[in-house]
């Protein structure tokens, strides 16, 4: 059905693609020094002024888990969605208290629970440092580039934080595809703590059957504080809560910090998705789905500890094949060529631009090549390594930071610069489980993928691997003291001479493994990454000299914001309405996982009003890492927690169809009447209506 109906949008999206033109009506992740403000005023009739942006941009939250939230209330408390502090809840639970499956409440202020490793951030100021980064990159090619924009970066990150690295955090901020380069600086909070979490078949009801489909029946939010020096941050700027649902039609917004889109890349790098990357990620996540359900099967205990990564897995696969299956329609990539081909035409046109530019789109094409030839050992070596291993995480974070931190900051990779230690450093100290059977799943199948996709007699294959069987070498290797967040503490105080000296056998092994996976890297920043960046700073600059500021950047996990409207959409000749109910919650159950209730919501079942609206259906543009976006009326009041899109946004990756492309939001009014009467949090009630 999703094939379909991507199919039928490919006639107003080819004409989209083709003339690239400024985003048409509900299309947009727009920054918050651009938002169209005409546009709005134009299809909506409402004004949104610039004290109603800076409002909403001083309540909304980034998440170090990869999510979105919003502050609710003047005692720091913040609204996200359950699926955004799974981890936490997982990390506090034990074999004999599941807070999974029996779901998180604190009574009382003192029973509100630290999240490792979670730091929460809100977005200060967004200034322009474009001039200063292309003063020091113009006229380089290769790891001269690179190491220019990275150094440059670097510095302005460090000067523009230096004396208030406790409490902000700055990040140059690439925006166009090099188009535009903002330092965006955000006052960081490293002490969050859970409040309130629903049991996850509450808050996932209907499970990966109704992941990415509509109607949803999901309590997907949960609450988190931030402290700092011991007690909750005073948030006298927050959005107001507002418990009643919107109606169909009403204008809506969302203020989050959307991942990753690829729209404005080009024909060439979609291909490369489509033909090397995407196929090889569905391969590996569905076989080691299948690795985690068998060991989940073995008992209870082994079912809870693997449940937060197969959780993470399943969502990862839909979203994935979603993305595949786009790329695959006949005519996408054709649409996305003339596209290329429309804007090339309109520089060559233009002596003086063409002299500007160039030919970028030929040079990306030259490098996609040198990555497709070595798309398995990027993913594998460097990009993602053994995924869902905290052990091997944690050595790879411990080995680097000690090797770059001596250093020059100018010189070390980006993500160790001095403005981004403080959080590699919470990252790898705040003590959390790592459950050993797990991570021998994980290794085991990441060593099995290494052999399989790169060959036994492949150099990279022997020094992995040596004389071992990937089932021996895990075995060996999650035998580590890393699980110790002491030890952990004492590597990282220690730097390169504890490393050195360290006989812990994950230490060992990614120190004698790093130097390829380094040479992997070098080759994707010298002959793929800086190359493309080059050439896309000056389709960027194509695209302002022809289409203006009109359109978006695409998605890079900062602080967005995109306006829509409440509303379904046709679905195979009927209409899917924009809302859902309490009074379907309870049709839609069956008593058996993944569409059975818990005790306290049948129980409650007599007192709560049937007619409450549940999970709501928005035109808004966006995509992973939103979750946990406030949804917005147009008072600037949160009704609503992004949580998901239906199984046509998942082609939003690549573009906006506002003809099926759909949000969904749980509602504030659910969560409301779910507090009171079936989790009865009086308390919790009483601070979000203010009372």
């Amino acid at each position: 059905m999703f094939k379909r109906h991507l199919t039928m949008a490919l006639a107003a999206l080819a004409m989209l693609l083709t003339t690239v033109a400024p985003a048409a009506a509900d299309e947009g992740m727009w920054t918050f020094d651009n938002f169209p403000t005409a546009a709005v005023k134009t299809g909506y009739g409402v004004t949104i002024d610039k004290a109603w942006l800076d409002h909403v941009q001083a309540s909304a939250v980034r998440l170090s888990t990869g999510c979105s939230a919003s502050v609710v209330s003047g005692q720091g408390l913040v609204l996200t969605n359950h699926h955004c502090v799974s981890a936490c809840a997982q990390n506090l639970s034990t074999a004999g208290r599941d807070y999974i499956k029996m779901g998180f409440t604190a009574p009382a202020r003192t029973d509100e629970r630290l999240c490792p490793g979670m730091q929460a951030e809100i977005l200060l100021s967004i200034s322009d440092v474009g001039a200063r980064v292309a003063a020091a990159t113009d006229g380089r090619s290769g790891a001269d580039f690179t190491r220019a924009r990275d150094a440059t970066k670097s510095a302005i990150e460090k000067e523009a934080c230096a004396g208030q690295e406790a409490k902000q955090r700055c990040q140059v901020v690439t925006l166009y595809q090099g188009g535009q380069f903002k330092l965006y600086i955000y006052r960081k909070f490293s002490d969050v703590r859970l409040v309130f979490a629903p049991e996850q078949s509450t808050a996932f009801f209907g499970g990966d059957p109704d992941n990415f489909n509509f109607p949803r029946y999901d309590l997907d939010c949960s609450f988190v504080r931030l402290y700092e020096n011991g007690a909750p941050v005073a948030t006298p700027t927050h959005l107001r809560w507002n418990a009643s649902a919107p109606k169909a039609g009403d204008l809506v917004f969302v203020a989050g910090n959307p991942g990753s889109t690829q729209r404005l890349l080009t024909a060439d790098q979609l291909l490369v998705q489509r033909n090397s990357v995407l196929p090889q990620t569905l391969l590996r996540t569905s076989e080691l789905r299948g690795r985690l359900i068998a060991y989940g099967e073995r008992g209870p205990e082994e079912q809870r500890t693997a449940l937060h990564t197969l959780f993470g897995l399943e969502n990862r696969f839909k979203v994935n094949y979603g993305q595949f299956q786009a790329l695959s329609i006949p005519g996408f990539i054709e649409a996305k060529q003339a596209a290329d081909m429309a804007l090339k035409a309109r520089v060559d046109a233009d002596p003086k631009l063409k002299a500007q530019v160039g030919d970028p789109w030929a040079e990306i094409a030259a490098a996609d090549r040198v990555y497709g030839s070595i798309v398995a050992p990027a993913m594998l070596l460097e990009r993602q390594p053994a995924q869902g291993s905290d052990l091997f995480n944690y050595a790879r974070k411990l080995v680097r930071a000690a090797a770059e931190r001596a250093k020059p900051d100018a010189d070390r990779l980006p993500e160790y610069s001095d403005s981004k230690l403080a959080l590699v450093e919470k990252e790898v100290l705040d003590a959390k489980p790592v459950d050993v059977g797990v991570e021998r799943v994980v290794l085991e199948f990441w060593l099995t993928k290494v052999r399989e996709y790169l060959t036994a007699d492949a150099p990279e294959t022997k020094l992995m691997l040596g004389k071992d069987s990937p089932e021996a070498l895990a075995l060996r290797l999650s035998g580590s003291r890393l699980a110790d967040p002491a030890y952990r503490k004492q590597l990282w105080d220690g730097g390169e001479a504890a490393i050195a000296a360290s006989d812990d056998p994950m230490i060992q092994y990614v120190r004698a493994t790093d130097p390829a996976a380094r040479a992997v890297r070098k080759v994707l920043d010298d002959q793929v990454e800086g190359p493309i960046e080059r050439a896309q700073k000056r389709i960027a600059a194509a695209r302002f000299a022809v289409y203006g500021d009109s359109i978006y950047p695409d998605a890079t996990f900062t602080l967005r914001i995109s306006y829509g409207r409440v509303a379904g959409w046709e679905e195979a000749g009927r209409t899917v309405p924009p809302f859902t109910v309490f009074s379907g919650l309870y049709e839609r159950a069956t008593g058996a996982w993944p569409f059975a209730l818990t005790q306290p919501w049948l129980s409650a079942q007599s007192t709560l009003n049937p007619d409450t609206v549940f999970d709501i259906s928005t035109t808004n543009d966006t995509t992973g890492g939103n979750s946990g976006s406030p949804l917005i009326n147009a008072k600037g009041e949160v009704i609503g927690a992004l949580f998901d899109g239906n199984i046509h946004s998942l082609g939003g990756s690549y573009a906006y169809e506002a003809a099926t492309n759909r949000s969904v939001s749980v509602s504030t009014a659910a969560i409301t009447e779910a507090l009171g009467k079936v989790y009865r949090d009086p308390a919790l009630v009483a601070e979000l209506l203010e009372r």
